[in-house]
């Protein structure tokens, strides 16, 4: 039990974190987010052989890490949970790709392993900036600039509630099991026959709370707006962050700084 209530109050930490007073929190959700997308579409950009030019992009989560104060075992911790997917979605690369591309130290490396290195690379870039984006920013912040940048309101809305009533869901689960490990002892209460049971008096209870919840969200003149605590307006710094950023972004996508930097140095 302690394990689930720890899981449970886990899937929020990210939102809590989005509420602290740091540059990068004051900067306008839209700016961040329009920012973020640029970072990733950039980042996918590359080539499955182009790894040396995609370990510059690392500055940026570094520097939201740093600046933003975000806990950096957090972001890992978080990437690590869905990394199994990524590392399954490329593991035949290997062998489907056998060209040698690279000799190091007298070894040869084929492409596949190159590739496979590059997705996951990239994987670790993109999932990074979107956790950083709602741990600097959160969720409803991250809807109402969808919604500003005139992004369907229906569909904005949908993507709103899942997020919030994830938590509602989470909550009448921990309550059922909590009454099933109170009733049960030792393996008693474990088999199929009780897990069955426990979902379907999940789905009636989650249908029961939904009505209660949309009656009450009616009654209260919810009109389809998403409304914050407080209207963030566009400032100087957020524009001056923008245009540096993404500057920076298309700067190293069109020059590979990595290889004029190893030059530089060898002509010491």
């Amino acid at each position: 039990m302690p394990n689930f209530d720890k899981e449970y109050f886990n899937i929020g930490y990210l939102d809590t974190l989005s509420y602290r007073q740091t540059f990068i929190h004051r900067i306008n959700p839209g700016i961040k987010l329009v920012v973020t997308l640029v970072f990733i579409l950039i980042v996918v950009s590359f080539s499955k052989y182009e790894i040396h030019r995609l370990m510059p992009y690392f500055a940026f989560p570094v520097f939201l890490i740093s600046a933003g104060e975000i806990p950096t075992g957090v972001i890992l911790k978080k990437i690590f949970i869905v990394s199994p997917f990524v590392l399954f979605a490329g593991m035949f690369n290997p062998m489907l790709d056998t060209t040698i591309v690279y000799t190091i130290s007298g070894v040869p490396v084929s492409g596949g392993w190159v590739s496979y290195v590059s997705i996951i690379i990239k994987f670790i870039l993109t999932i990074s900036s979107a956790l950083l984006l709602i741990a600097t920013t959160s969720f409803p912040g991250i809807c109402s600039a969808l919604e500003k940048l005139r992004v369907p309101k229906v569909f904005v809305m949908q993507l709103l509630f899942i997020y919030r009533y994830l938590f509602v869901l989470a909550e009448e689960a921990m309550r059922i099991v909590r009454a099933r490990n109170m009733r049960a002892f030792g393996k008693h209460g474990r088999d199929i026959k009780t897990f069955i049971n426990i979902i379907g008096t999940f789905l009636i209870r989650s249908i029961e709370r939904s009505e209660r919840i949309y009656h009450a969200i009616c009654s209260r003149g919810f009109d389809g707006r998403i409304r914050l605590l407080r209207d963030i307006k566009f400032k100087f710094t957020d524009i001056i962050f923008a245009l540096l950023s993404v500057s920076v972004f298309i700067i190293l996508r069109m020059y590979d700084i990595a290889e004029l930097i190893g030059d530089a140095v060898l002509k010491f």
